[in-house]
């Protein structure tokens, strides 16, 4: 995780860095009447880069969980271990989760809930119960301040939760098929990963 944090920030540092030097450039190419512009324009670029970088969500884990769905063997629980890419504040009541399957879209809202893990098994944890195949919730395993458990807010790096989706049963995966999941939060950088679901003996899987 540490090594992600580095490559963000150096990320941003170089974004930056080169956003400045276009503007030294475009300032001496440029007559005195429209640096002003160009400085302001520049800067509003700045400011929309360390936004859209500094609100990325990291997906640390994907696992799932396989169950009897119509007499077949299917992937219906899905979870992702999250965490913030450095310290900001990433408001996750307005994330809104993308499912594609490649024949139907469906769109989860956020159920508006979030419990800490305690000492339940991550797949029998009681939020299951309140899922139904069109929203999502989440899991807090490290947050502090109880920013996320009180306001629904990751504020921290150090911030981890697992976000849990209940998949509609005509969305489940079976073995070899895969699902595209996207994450679209209300500002920040869109993130999508693709689920395949493996061949295995047990109940539990690794994406």
């Amino acid at each position: 995780m540490g090594k992600s944090i580095v490559m963000g920030i150096t990320t941003i540092i170089l974004l930056i860095s080169l956003l400045l030097s276009g503007l030294i450039v475009a300032s001496v190419i440029t007559n005195e009447s429209s640096q002003t512009d160009i400085k302001e324009d520049y800067m509003q670029m700045v400011d929309e880069i360390i936004d859209k970088t500094s609100t990325y969500i990291q997906i640390l884990e994907q696992k799932g969980k396989y169950n009897e769905i119509n007499q077949e063997r299917k992937i219906d629980k899905v979870i992702l271990y999250i965490s913030p890419l450095i310290t900001q504040n990433i408001d996750v009541s307005q994330l809104t989760i993308q499912l594609n399957n490649g024949d139907t879209i469906r769109f989860l809202r956020y159920l508006g809930d979030v419990k800490n893990l305690g000492t339940f098994s991550i797949f029998s944890h009681p939020i299951w119960e309140s899922l139904d195949g069109n929203n999502f919730g989440f899991i807090s395993v490290i947050d502090l301040d109880e920013s996320l458990i009180n306001g629904n807010i990751l504020n921290d790096y150090s911030d981890h939760a697992y976000i849990v989706i209940k998949l509609p049963d005509d969305m489940a995966i079976a073995k070899n098929e895969q699902l595209i999941v996207t994450l679209f939060p209300s500002t920040g950088i869109t993130r999508t990963i693709i689920l395949e679901a493996p061949f295995s003996t047990r109940s539990i899987v690794d994406f």
